[in-house]
């Protein structure tokens, strides 16, 4: 009598309230379950990992820049004079039992998270998943990956070490070359004469508090639009574009997720313990005086110093009042960025209007049906890399014994000839795989059998994939689908036995008078 009488209160409750409603939608949600949709996943476990790692070392590091004299266990810096926001990090890395591992594997967190962003977002724009009505989750996509670097950035600068003072005179550069208003911008930022004593703290604020808030924002927002939106999943000829096919939230993509959690986590784990990363022991405290040779900022960030080493030394001057002197870092570290922020977030857009196309896509097109756009995407990340190698310029003079001047040209002609280079490649490649796919949609897959003519020649016989007319060939429409190219696709012969580096063949089931044959 009692469980009836729960369950009648729990019913009627649920009836009047409606609690069970949105939870039982999220749990019979179907997920389409392909690998490419996990790098999302990736990036959200990584940021997990980097929020509690980030917790324990907030309340270990002292954002101060006190000058203090080291006297910790690193016996190399006794007796040091630095601030006491780098003899905290030393602190952490050699005196607190699992600092140096939380440390660790905050940093490898960090980089993780960037990249996966980084190829997701990629992933969204080959494929076209960032067309309508996914719009504003490419918008907040692309804010999650400029709010990150920031975040990576300002947890960078504020461990007060060499690389971070190189990186602070860096910035004040930057700031100071904003026309007009660049003086008043370095003062305030900085709290008046360079280094000043509170960017420090305003960079731990900045790190610890809103940038970390503002992307939970982000990512819940992306989460909400994720479960409100209809997901999108890869063309098939049996799906429709109105249908999702996968698995069910609950049990099994949830227990899915939770052992890919655990792998992100063991990963990083292990890249943390076993993985030297960022020894600032080595780099001793900023000194303004001081500048490493091989100074270099993340990967992630590392486009930007090549775009300053590669910028010509060419200086505009306005007609303002004697003649006001825009430097050229101006250019590689102001407007560039801002370009790079304005124009990924408006290419929806732009392409919906050059294409006239406005309609709502859920079905996930392959790139090389899209060639202009993977041809534009290959272009883009080829002038990304070419800028990244740029920034490594001197650690690649010095180790290789290269002038750094012939990779300074040689980084400025490829930044002009690669990227269009790419996208004219990328582009052939794509309309020659398109025009493969229909080549066997017409004629049929190679069977591998050899068939002598009476005339003494030799032709392979094919398996087509339809009725063909009297010419040989099948009226096949290209849909944008993938196209079987190999017999075991088709099911006449056995799957390849996975071997440990490559497939192992098993034996063909194709005789003379199977239906190959006698297609």
């Amino acid at each position: 009598m009692k469980k009836r009488s729960t369950g009648r209160t729990g019913s009627a409750a649920d009836s009047r309230l409606g609690a069970a409603t949105p939870l039982r939608g999220v749990l019979n949600r179907v997920f389409p379950d392909h690998w490419s949709f996990l790098l999302g996943e990736i990036a959200l476990y990584s940021f997990v990992v980097l929020a509690v790692t980030g917790t324990v070392l907030a309340l270990l590091f002292d954002p101060s820049t006190e000058d203090v004299v080291y006297d910790g266990s690193y016996r190399p810096l006794q007796g040091t004079h630095m601030s006491a926001a780098y003899a905290s990090t030393l602190d952490i890395s050699f005196d607190v039992r699992g600092g140096l591992l939380m440390r660790q594997m905050h940093h490898w967190a960090a980089l993780l998270f960037i990249a996966a962003v980084i190829v997701h977002l990629l992933r969204v724009f080959f494929t076209g998943a960032f067309r309508r009505p996914r719009r504003l989750k490419w918008t907040v996509g692309l804010l999650v990956f400029w709010t990150g670097l920031v975040a990576g950035y300002t947890g960078y600068m504020m461990l007060d070490d060499g690389m971070s003072g190189t990186g602070m005179q860096i910035l004040q550069g930057i700031l100071l070359s904003i026309p007009v208003a660049g003086t008043w911008l370095a003062s305030s930022v900085f709290g008046g004469e360079f280094p000043g004593d509170v960017i420090i703290g305003r960079m731990y604020l900045l790190h610890v508090l809103l940038l970390p808030g503002l992307l939970v924002a982000l990512i819940l927002v992306q989460i909400w639009l994720r479960l409100r939106q209809k997901p999108v999943q890869w063309r098939d000829p049996r799906r429709r574009s109105g249908a999702v096919e996968g698995e069910r939230m609950f049990p099994r993509y949830a227990t899915k997720q939770a052992g890919l959690f655990m792998f992100v986590f063991a990963v990083i784990a292990l890249l943390g313990g076993m993985v030297q990363v960022n020894p600032v022991w080595l780099y001793g405290p900023a000194r303004a005086a001081d500048v490493s040779a091989l100074s270099q900022p993340a990967w992630y960030v590392m486009f930007l110093d090549g775009a300053v080493r590669l910028m010509p030394p060419w200086e505009l001057t306005l007609p303002i009042g004697d003649g006001y002197a825009v430097p050229p870092i101006f250019w590689a570290a102001v407007v560039l960025p801002g370009l790079l922020f304005a124009v990924p977030m408006a290419y929806p857009f732009i392409e919906a209007r050059v294409r006239r196309d406005h309609r709502e896509h859920h079905l996930l097109d392959r790139p090389r049906d899209a060639a202009t756009r993977t041809a534009l995407g290959a272009m883009a990340v080829t002038f990304y890399l070419v800028l990244t190698v740029a920034g490594a310029g001197d650690a690649i003079a010095l180790t290789f014994n290269i002038s750094t001047n012939a990779l300074t040209w040689a980084g400025r002609i490829g930044l002009l000839l690669l990227p269009p280079l790419a996208y004219r490649i990328t582009h052939r490649v794509c309309l020659g795989l398109q025009q493969h796919d229909r080549q066997v949609l017409a004629h049929g897959v190679e069977t591998g059998i050899i068939r002598r003519l009476p005339n003494g020649g030799f032709t392979e016989i094919h398996q087509p994939l339809a009725a063909p007319d009297p010419g040989g060939r099948t009226e096949l429409r290209y849909a944008g689908r993938a196209v079987p190219k190999k017999m075991n696709h088709l099911g006449a012969l056995a799957p390849a036995a996975r071997g440990f580096l490559r497939p192992v063949e098993g034996p063909a089931d194709l005789r003379p008078g199977s239906e190959a044959d006698a297609a």
